[in-house]
């Protein structure tokens, strides 16, 4: 009965995690509309504070009642990491580097979490997660590399370092969600990335002041709102309630489906092209994926250890 609870609550977990991938997958279709119109600090302090508003009615819920004025060496840093300097680095290393290059980069996530998690929560690591990384890494490296796009890197070793550190605040803020869930409430923690990320990125709200009314069609409040409410409050929300619920190393191995999911819905709603080649790589990157999933380890004391860790 508790072996069926404990994979019931797994699959559930993994929907949540999905369903966040696919959010911020679809993210990037809508965010290429709205910064047509729209400043970057702007869009990004407008999607904060639609999260933070759509908050405010359950704000006594998400209290936390337990708190500790040392847990502080663990909050700030984890909502300074994402989304204020993630959001920050990440942006201006695309404007010096290609897309391409800062998504091969991008895939170093899962394996940065997986090896950060092996040493600070001593999660196993078994032979499957290692496959699927080493797949999955692979396949987001194919796909970005034939995007087909030809663009031009203004000044590509500083965009791609920028990135690089990016990745690291991103995998850094996943190993604190991780070790703060086991005490906070998942949505308490993304309640505090809201007020963060809103107060961090207040600078952008002139932009609001200055981009005038005929700027706010209905399909960019339409855009914005899902921005803020769904990707921003709802996929970090629905990330970090699973990866309080999973092992890391499995949680973060789904963000290499991002770029997938963001080709396919390019593809669906923008009708930009999908060659042979990028939907193989999204093949592999899939298999990666769920290859990973598996939790066997080597036999020898696997049963113990494993009876440990559950319990």
């Amino acid at each position: 009965m508790m072996q069926n609870n404990h994979s019931k609550g797994t699959v559930i977990s993994v929907t949540a995690i999905m369903a966040a991938v696919i959010l911020w997958g679809c993210s990037f279709v809508a965010m290429r509309i709205v910064l047509r119109v729209l400043p970057p600090t702007t869009v990004v302090f407008t999607r904060m504070l639609t999260a933070l508003i759509v908050l405010l009615p359950f704000i006594r819920k998400l209290i936390p009642k337990d708190f500790r004025l040392g847990d502080l060496r663990y909050i700030i840093p984890m909502v300074l990491f994402q989304p204020c300097l993630y959001f920050l680095f990440e942006s201006n290393a695309l404007t010096l580097t290609t897309s391409s290059q800062a998504g091969v980069i991008a895939a170093s996530v899962p394996v940065l979490v997986a090896i950060g998690a092996r040493f600070l929560f001593n999660e196993r690591i078994s032979m499957f997660t290692v496959i699927g990384l080493l797949l999955s890494v692979g396949g987001v490296v194919f796909l970005t590399m034939f995007q087909g796009h030809d663009e031009k890197a203004v000044n590509p070793v500083m965009g791609n370092l920028l990135e690089a550190a990016a990745m690291l605040f991103a995998a850094g803020n996943m190993l604190i969600i991780k070790r703060l869930s086991s005490r906070y409430n998942p949505w308490t923690l993304t309640a505090f990335q809201a007020v963060a990320g809103t107060l961090f990125f207040l600078p952008g709200a002139s932009g609001l002041l200055h981009s005038g009314t005929a700027v706010w069609t209905p399909q960019l409040i339409i855009l914005m709102v899902f921005l803020g409410t769904f990707v921003t409050l709802g996929a970090f929300g629905m990330y970090n309630w699973g990866i309080s619920r999973i092992d890391a190393s499995k949680a973060s191995s789904f963000i290499n489906l991002v770029p997938v999911i963001t080709i396919i819905t390019g593809w669906l709603i923008l009708g930009e092209g999908l060659t042979p080649v990028q939907t193989a790589a999204a093949a592999v990157v899939l298999a990666g994926v769920i290859i990973g999933q598996n939790s066997r380890v080597p036999k020898s004391g696997s049963r113990k250890k494993t009876a440990a860790h559950a319990g």
